[in-house]
Formats: C-alpha cells, sequence, structure tokens
C-alpha cells in the first residue's frame, strides 16, 4: 500500500495530537503506577501531547503572547534538523520552540531536542526530558532520530549562549565547531535555522556567580532581578512579547562535505550569522519587551 508523505508520518507517529479519550488524571494515575506508553528511545506521545504541551499552552498564549512565523518553512513529514538561537539563564526557549511547532505545524509535528548531558543527570528532569523526547546532545542519537524521520532540535551556542549575562542579550555565541552542520550532511536532511526573541528578557541574566557554579558543579549559577532574592517565586518568569520564526532551510545538497573541517566551520559561520539577522530583525519589529 502507497502512503502519502503525511500517512507515513502519522504511522511512524511524528504527528497528530492524541486523542482526547482519556482524561488527565488518568494519564498521570497510569504513570504513577508504572503504565507507561513510550517508544524504545522513551518518548511518551501521549504524556507529551495531553499533559506537557497543555501545560505550556497558558505559559506561551497568555504570558508571552507568543507570535510563531515561518512555519510552512518545515517539512510536513521526514526528517530536518532545527537549529537556532539560545538563552535565558534557563532553557524555556527549547520548550517553547517545541510547543510552537506541535501548535502551529498543520500535522502537528513532534520536535526531539538534543539536550545537554547535564539535564540527564538530574533526578525527575531526566525523566521528564526522555518522556517529551528529549535525548542526548551527540551525533548518534541525532543521526538515530533523523533516521527515524523525526525533528530534531538543537542549540548549538550550548551553555554558552543560555548562560550569558544581561549585557551581551541578543549577541549570539559561537555556533560550536559546526557538528550540526556535518550531522546535517551527514543525514541528508535540511538544516532550518530558528530565531527567538523573548528569552533574554524572560530571565535576565545579570550576574553568574561562578565559585558557587564551580561548587555546586554547574555550568554556571545565574542572577536575576527576582532570583535567587525571592526564592522559588524568583523562578516565575517575566511576562516578555515572544516571536519565534522558522527561516528558509539549507537543502543538504547546498552543505559542505563533512569530512572539510575548514568549510563545515566556515558553514556554521554563516549559517550563525543567518540567525542573528533574523534575531536583529525581529528584536526591531518586536519593539518593547513587554
Amino acid at each position: 500500500m502507497n502512503l502519502t508523505p503525511s500517512q507515513a508520518a502519522r504511522r511512524a507517529g511524528d504527528t497528530g495530537p492524541e486523542p482526547a479519550d482519556r482524561s488527565v488524571i488518568d494519564i498521570l494515575r497510569d504513570r504513577t503506577f508504572g503504565k507507561q506508553r513510550t517508544d524504545t528511545s522513551g518518548f511518551d506521545k501521549e504524556l507529551t501531547d495531553r499533559v506537557f504541551m497543555a501545560a505550556l499552552r497558558p505559559l506561551a498564549e497568555k504570558w508571552f503572547r507568543l507570535d510563531v512565523r515561518g512555519i510552512e518553512n518545515l517539512p510536513m513529514s521526514g526528517p530536518a534538523l532545527v537549529a537556532g538561537n539560545h538563552s535565558g539563564a534557563i532553557a524555556l526557549d527549547a520548550l517553547m520552540t517545541q510547543l510552537a511547532i506541535f501548535d502551529h505545524h498543520p500535522l502537528h509535528r513532534h520536535l526531539h531536542m538534543l539536550a545537554a548531558d547535564l539535564v540527564f543527570e538530574l533526578p525527575i528532569v531526566s525523566d521528564l526530558a526522555r518522556a517529551s523526547g528529549a535525548t542526548n546532545a551527540n551525533r548518534s542519537e541525532a543521526l538515530r532520530l533523523l533516521d527515524a524521520g523525526k525533528l530534531v532540535g538543537v542549540w548549538p551556542e550550548g551553555f554558552a549562549g543560555v548562560g550569558k549575562t544581561w549585557s551581551r542579550r541578543y549577541q549570539l555565541q559561537q555556533f560550536g565547531k559546526g557538528g550540526f552542520v556535518a550531522t546535517a550532511k551527514i543525514a541528508g536532511v535540511p538544516l532550518i535555522p530558528v530565531a527567538i526573541v523573548g528569552a533574554e528578557e524572560a530571565y535576565p541574566m545579570i550576574a553568574d556567580l561562578e565559585p558557587l557554579a564551580r561548587l555546586l558543579k554547574l555550568p554556571y549559577f545565574p542572577v536575576t532581578p527576582t532570583w535567587p532574592l525571592l526564592g522559588p517565586l524568583g523562578l516565575v518568569p517575566l511576562p516578555s512579547k515572544w516571536i519565534i520564526e522558522f527561516g528558509k532551510p539549507l537543502e543538504a545538497s547546498e552543505l559542505p562535505d563533512a569530512s572539510d573541517s575548514a568549510a563545515i566551520l566556515e558553514t556554521a559561520h554563516a549559517f550563525r550569522r543567518t540567525v542573528q539577522d533574523m534575531v536583529d530583525r525581529l528584536v526591531l519589529e518586536r519593539g518593547e519587551a513587554f
């Protein structure tokens, strides 16, 4: 039987929200007693669609007033690597990108995020990350997901981006050594830029307590206007106005050979400049942050 791209994606479990035939209470009760519905990598589609996305939606729509643009640049089916800027002390921008794709893509596709190893060393957080489709940020995991036809998200700045202070807001840090470009080339998939505006103001990081970060074995210890001064209340993000825009994809045929490290690095620099230009434009178009 020949399947259309959207039918093939649905059969692979990549698209379409879970039907609302079970209550959230039933879903959570099942997970409490170990009745999970996960794939081989730990992705729990029902929990993600019905609980995680539902929990993030009011934050995105009511608090951040999220404006999503360029969703047509994402493929209707099949694999692609989405890469963009990273900021805001807490990686809330990654979660908002995941929600933006799920809510605005015509087929409600899932973004499987490549996360730092630290995420999977934290109790509870690790299980929740796996359940939402996240996995370790390494090439073998990325290729596994791309080979399975998934949308994969990567934030090449890493901790250098999410942990930068307010004085460097919206100044993109280096996009690593270009590993994400080589991964897209090896997998033969499009590379799609995403620009995120709003995360910098949600958690404006005014300082990094480096001695405390070293003591706790963290990449940084953020100080914001409300954290740690207000305790748990300081974790509530400020109501900044967000824009997430997906740009035109770079096709795999446009990427240099993965073995050409110099060309890969230059392409990564050019891709970073593309995202920086998108960010600069969106900041101007947004106007006042709040």
